[in-house]
């Protein structure tokens, strides 16, 4: 890639990672997020229990790459505002396993659905009919650059594409 190339590589890059973050912060205000009391570290930790099931503490650290007096405090509140619940686990009664909350539940219902509210709401207003393909594809390159593990590809110095279409 030319030196040219990669300014506008690095362009496109602060480009998006600015807009995503302001995206972020934009659906955050319209769910109410705001408005829960909770940090964002919590709410990714509400999250991940929400989505994994029962959980260890120390399941949640290494998946949250945070250390586990990080994990043990983001708890702490999640169980004092009753989105959490701990027990000792049947199998192995030395660890606790974590498990949401009924009202959990309801707040990632409620969230997720003002969300996604929101950017339907946003789309019919700003994105016409002959946007939409467009808005399709960006959806699909964002979900393969959330996907990206880019170990494969520095090793080839290949794009995506094209290593899949070698190796295939």
């Amino acid at each position: 890639m030319t030196e040219e190339g990669s300014r506008d590589t690095a362009a496109v890059a602060q480009r998006l990672s600015v807009a995503i973050t302001r995206l972020r912060s934009r659906l955050r205000a319209e769910a109410g997020i705001n408005g829960t009391g909770l940090s964002v570290s919590q709410l990714s930790v509400l999250w991940h229990i929400l989505q994994a099931g029962p959980v260890t503490a120390a399941e949640l650290a290494a998946a949250q790459h945070v250390s586990p007096q990080s994990i043990a405090q983001n708890l702490t509140v999640l169980k004092a505002a009753g989105l959490i619940r701990s027990e000792r686990d049947p199998r192995d009664g030395r660890k606790t396993l974590i498990t949401a909350s009924q009202s959990s539940l309801q707040l990632a219902t409620s969230v997720r659905a003002s969300k996604e509210s929101y950017l339907a709401r946003a789309i019919d207003a700003l994105v016409g009919p002959e946007e939409r393909a467009d808005l399709e594809r960006a959806v699909d390159l964002l979900e393969r650059l959330a996907a990206a593990d880019l170990t494969t590809y520095a090793n080839h110095g290949r794009h995506s594409r094209d290593f899949q279409t070698a190796e295939t």
